[in-house]
């Protein structure tokens, strides 16, 4: 069993899950069919999708939902193996300029222009930045962590593309309360997992940070 990673990449390109809009057993199944994080080079937005449900993985048992639309990417050996004879054969059928019903030379060079133009139209539209709006949660070792020094220190990391925006202090209970902050990441240069190690090494206050929502911007 495996996942087809072109057509996973390119749903993922505008979703934050495989269904819905909260983790749920279908991001499983694929989680679980990929094995390991795909190259981010080559497949960003599914890199990025794997760091954010592997922050669930010790809630997979108790997330909602049914694996049936992850199992939608799932590809066996036989379909894998027809897939280049079916999207052969989808080609071969499909014609962008109609039947020429005379294959002469001229007929030729007007194809030719046209694919070339096609193609340099295509190659300058602005590529879209995907960008993605984070509520992260940080919390204190306890109630006499200096929560503004929390604070400071984690807006002080600085990366391309991550911008922080408002934050609030949330009760936990006892005393203690959790630092609830948004940024703004672009999805391509910023990996929430390293964001979070580097909160994890301000240890005089962190205790451990979780990603509360995400959503495409």
């Amino acid at each position: 069993m495996s996942i087809d990673l072109n057509k996973l990449e390119s749903h993922l390109a505008t979703r934050s899950y495989v269904e819905g809009y909260t983790p749920s057993q279908a991001d499983v199944h694929v989680f679980k069919a990929l094995g390991s994080a795909p190259d981010a080079s080559t497949n960003p937005h599914v890199a990025r999708w794997y760091t954010h449900i592997k922050s669930y993985e010790a809630e997979f048992d108790s997330l909602s939902g049914s694996s049936t639309a992850g199992e939608a990417f799932t590809a066996t050996a036989g379909s894998a193996a027809s897939a280049p004879a079916a999207a052969e054969e989808e080609e071969e059928e499909i014609d962008l300029f109609g039947e020429d019903d005379e294959e002469d030379a001229e007929a030729e060079r007007i194809k030719a222009e046209r694919v070339a133009a096609y193609n340099a139209k295509k190659a300058n539209k602005p590529k879209t930045i995907a960008k993605s709006l984070v509520t992260l949660e940080v919390k204190p070792w306890d109630d006499e962590t200096d929560m503004k020094a929390l604070e400071e220190s984690v807006r002080s990391i600085e990366m391309p593309g991550l911008v922080w925006g408002a934050s609030t202090l949330v009760a936990v209970g006892y005393g203690v309360s959790k630092l609830q902050i948004t940024l703004v990441v672009e999805d391509e240069l910023v990996s929430l997992e390293d964001l979070q190690d580097k909160i994890a090494e301000f240890e005089d206050y962190v205790q451990s940070s979780d990603i509360a929502a995400m959503q495409k911007l």
